[in-house]
């Protein structure tokens, strides 16, 4: 009897185990329930957005200069849901807030003014609660043509065949290097007229050195693709710090109180030296394209100076707007016949601003020039 009564018990268990899993498998109401629930657009209790508006203008990737003003045009999606207000910003920061038709606005040419890829927002407001925003990109070109100057060579100098140049400055009468290539990095002080290395410190052999620069008795040095860098005292070469950065490492310079860092693209990164925090950052354009491959940088007379990787340019460049001013065509700089087979591409920009002398090299060249800027 008491058997009977288990296989009972067990028979009524295994048939509600089984109802429960067909009904699950979705062959009930029960699925239909679920799924209802997860198409639910709010929480229970909660109105679901309203779609109030579209925007009308700009349209997507519009192309517009630095200081063109740009019109804004919403319409209401249906007659009879009209928003109470429609607040408009212009990369990031608020332009207008419409409260009746016309939903037209135009973003004024002073907060254009920055080249990049920069949002158009709109948000429709209705009974006190946001619905519907929606958010449209552009490019901003700059507004010039940059001129492209040449060159003169004042003077040449020694240069270590040897020294993979990736990062250069010029303090107090001497030059300070950084070379690059897992097991061939370095920081250098170098004598200008001779090429003589006074001191080198070599880094980790698993770092590719890139960029360096001076601030406050400090020397900044960042590597490749390790996402680290150094902080070393300038008059020993100890080092008291270590940096971090989200990006790869390619040049460095000095801006006032700011550290600026390129990545081997167009971006300009701002940095806040103390803690090495990004505060703010630029998109370098000229007229038609966005410039790629910024380089070795440095900081002369208001412009940020940069190398562009694989080519025999320098582009000057506003550290506000991010246009580039104009160009300093290289070419024939270091010609091909006097080059050793080793010799790489032009990277090293270094000032001397009391005498106010420019210094270029390249990777792996023979020697350094001084040159001057012509028409």
């Amino acid at each position: 009897m008491k058997i009977n009564c288990c296989k009972y018990i067990i028979s009524i268990v295994v048939f509600l185990l089984l109802a429960w899993t067909i009904s699950c498998s979705g062959r009930s109401g029960r699925m239909d329930e679920a799924k209802t629930a997860e198409v639910s657009p709010s929480p229970a209790g909660e109105e679901a957005p309203l779609k109030l508006i579209k925007l009308v203008s700009p349209a997507e990737n519009a192309e517009y200069i630095l200081n063109q003003s740009i019109d804004v045009e919403v319409v209401p999606e249906f007659k009879n849901r009209i928003p109470d207000s429609v607040a408009v910003y212009f990369d990031s920061k608020p332009v207008i807030t419409m409260k009746s038709e016309p939903w037209k606005c135009t973003i004024p040419g002073t907060m254009v003014s920055r080249t990049g890829r920069k949002a158009v927002k709109v948000i429709a407001y209705k009974d006190g609660k946001i619905q519907n925003p929606i958010a449209r990109f552009m490019v901003i070109f700059s507004d010039i043509v940059p001129k492209v100057y040449s060159y003169r060579v004042v003077k040449s100098y020694p240069h270590d065949i040897k020294a993979f140049t990736q990062g250069l400055f010029y303090d107090s009468g001497l030059l300070y290097e950084s070379t690059g290539q897992e097991t061939e990095s370095s920081l250098r002080e170098v004598e200008l007229t001779t090429g003589r290395i006074i001191r080198q410190l070599n880094i980790d052999a698993s770092l590719f050195g890139e960029g360096i620069t001076f601030y406050k008795g400090r020397i900044f040095q960042v590597t490749w693709r390790s996402k680290v860098g150094f902080v070393y005292e300038k008059e020993t070469f100890k080092q008291i710090n270590k940096i971090y950065y989200p990006t790869e490492g390619w040049g460095l310079t000095t801006l006032n109180d700011r550290i600026v860092m390129s990545d081997g693209t167009n971006v300009l990164y701002f940095y806040e030296p103390e803690m090495f925090t990004s505060v703010s950052r630029i998109e370098v354009f000229d007229n038609e394209k966005k410039i790629d491959s910024l380089n070795e940088l440095e900081y002369i007379n208001g412009e940020i100076w940069a190398n562009i990787w694989m080519e025999d340019r320098i582009a000057r460049i506003d550290p506000v707007s991010g246009r580039v001013n104009s160009y300093i065509d290289l070419t024939g700089l270091f010609p091909r016949n006097e080059r050793n087979p080793e010799a790489e591409v032009l990277n090293g920009i270094a000032y001397d601003p009391a005498t106010k002398r420019i210094f270029v090299t390249g990777k792996r060249w023979s020697k350094l020039y001084e040159i001057s800027v012509t028409e």
